[in-house]
């Protein structure tokens, strides 16, 4: 806070004035609608957006960041404490806030400890197909609120205030802001517009709930919602630290993950740099203000970080405003939002989610990799059909997974010399010259205990292939390490070719691994040279073979 507040310049208050009231409109539906969501009182939603973006703001590094409730780590919450406490009780408020804690202080030690690496182990497929999959959930989960009864079965009056604000909030999405801008309006501020629309249909559905007999009729709104400010919650429930543990370190992770893929689209725009492990200081931060406060756990949400980015927010004071105006919000008379119709809100929840089905990574991912579009699929269909837990598992274990593939089949090519230099390429690639009895492979990867079984093995097929060779000549320009497993394996290749009498030489070995090379054997017993570059190598053995 002090850095950005220290060079903080009055020309940057207009926008992040601007943008603090614009989040704000836009928090009241969405904090209460996912609220519901994580099977909590709606104003939960309301208190989990006012301390913890004023922590985040002391202690993240990102600029326009806008933190608070989000959808998937809403059902999340749901799904943990759902099956300890029932819907709306104190317990599942008291659970909620322990999970917050757990996921706060996990992220704290991540951050304290420079973990901020751990963002790397989730594949950008494996991410898009958990929240794909999680926005389906949540859209399905919503349908019984939307209708107003449990599938097929519908109430008439709910089902016809929520289909119809669906359609508004579905045609304000595709069309309001091209309409606004054919109107004159300018570009931004039609965006933004049509970013509010949900904050309208609300308060449409508020009025229809005030000045109609719907109530009478059966429709369900959200029920009174306590005026004033959240108190400080130490309550905790001793029996379910232990249950609650595995899911808080999960809950936790996923929180990173998606604040880092907000907050990194929005600084690439700013060209502005992020420290990971700022953000998990301030995440965690923010989630033990949260739970201390009686909310839930929290993360940057993209949707609402790029309205915030929109609508001019220049630093975090953007953030600090839009939690002082729902705070005010609360000290206000707060009769209006119990009027809140529950059809309306699930309405506001599926096109929020629905917005979340970007499927441009799985076409991609289609056209480059197919087994990234395997990941993808599988993370998707764990999460649909074995749990919101079980599909960050999936996700996780297919990330590590292809990995561990990829790095067990290294690219190894046969090389040939372009003719006229000193230049070596593949033979597949480039009408590069070779020459029978020199054997000459450049390995692309690290070698380690779990791929040199596959070099030894591709090395021996091409020496099968090339009978004639009496040099085998291994580019080292891509190993930047070669482990105990497999120095053990270069060893004995190097004993199995002096054998049948062919030379082992190493070519453009890199400074670190040469330093490591020395202190073993494997130099010293070498079946051949140490060569600075390919080209000298190949010279001085043709040279030599020409003496001979």
């Amino acid at each position: 806070m002090l850095h950005w507040l220290k060079h903080y310049r009055r020309e940057l208050l207009a926008g992040d004035i601007s943008a603090g009231l614009v989040v704000a409109m836009m928090m009241i539906p969405q904090g209460t609608a996912y609220a519901l969501v994580a099977g909590l009182p709606p104003v939960v939603g309301i208190y989990a957006s006012i301390l913890p973006p004023i922590i985040y703001a002391l202690f993240g590094s990102s600029m326009t960041q806008s933190v608070g409730p989000m959808a998937i780590i809403s059902l999340m919450t749901a799904t943990v404490i759902g099956p300890l406490a029932p819907a709306g009780s104190a317990l599942a408020g008291v659970l909620a806030a322990q999970l917050a804690l757990i996921s706060g202080a996990v992220l704290l030690l991540c951050g304290v400890l420079r973990m901020g690496f751990l963002a790397n182990f989730f594949s950008r497929p494996v991410m898009s197909g958990f929240t794909v999959g999680s926005a389906l959930v949540i859209a399905f989960d919503q349908l019984h609120t939307l209708l107003g009864a449990e599938l097929p079965h519908l109430h008439a009056p709910s089902a016809a205030m929520g289909v119809t604000a669906l359609l508004l909030l579905v045609l304000s999405k595709q069309y309001l802001a091209g309409l606004l801008k054919r109107c004159g309006m300018p570009a931004g501020v039609a965006d933004i517009a049509a970013k509010l629309a949900p904050m309208l249909v609300v308060l449409g559905g508020i009025v229809l709930m005030a000045t109609t007999d719907l109530a009478a009729m059966g429709v369900r709104t959200t029920g009174t919602i306590p005026g004033g400010l959240p108190h400080l919650n130490l309550a905790s429930s001793s029996a379910h630290w232990k249950p609650l543990l595995q899911p808080g370190l999960l809950i936790g992770f996923i929180i990173f993950l998606m604040s880092m893929s907000a907050a990194q689209s929005l600084a690439l725009k700013r060209n502005e740099k992020l420290v990971s492990n700022h953000e998990l200081i301030g995440l965690g931060a923010a989630n033990v203000a949260s739970a201390l406060t009686g909310g839930f756990p929290v993360t940057g949400s993209l949707s609402r970080s790029a309205v915030n980015f929109a609508a001019g927010a220049n630093t975090p004071l953007a953030s600090l405003i839009t939690a002082a105006l729902l705070a005010c919000a609360l000290m206000a008379p707060t009769g209006w939002l119990s009027l809140l119709p529950l059809p309306v809100l699930a309405a506001t929840i599926i096109v929020a989610v629905l917005g979340l089905l970007e499927l441009g990574i799985l076409r991609t991912a289609w056209q480059y990799d197919r087994g990234d579009v395997l990941a993808w699929g599988a993370t998707c269909l764990g999460v649909l059909v074995l749990g919101v837990e079980a599909g960050v598992v999936v996700g996780v274990a297919l990330s590590m997974g292809t990995l561990i593939w990829r790095a067990s089949r290294p690219h190894i090519a046969v090389l040939g010399r372009i003719a006229g230099t000193e230049h070596f390429r593949n033979v597949e690639r480039y009408p590069a010259e070779t020459r029978p009895e020199l054997l000459v492979l450049r390995i692309d990867a690290n070698l380690f205990f779990g791929n040199m079984e596959a070099v030894a093995e591709r090395i021996e097929c091409e020496l099968a292939t090339h009978a004639s060779a009496r040099h085998l000549v291994l580019v080292m320009t891509a190993v930047s390490s070669i482990d105990t497993s497999a120095l053990y394996a270069m060893s004995e290749l190097n004993q199995s070719l002096k054998r049948r009498g062919i030379g082992l030489h190493l070519a453009e070995v890199k400074g670190p691994v040469l330093d490591r090379l020395r202190n073993s054997e494997l130099l010293r017993e070498l079946n051949g040279r140490l060569f600075l570059s390919t080209a000298i190598a190949c010279d001085h053995l043709q040279t030599a073979k020409d003496v001979a």
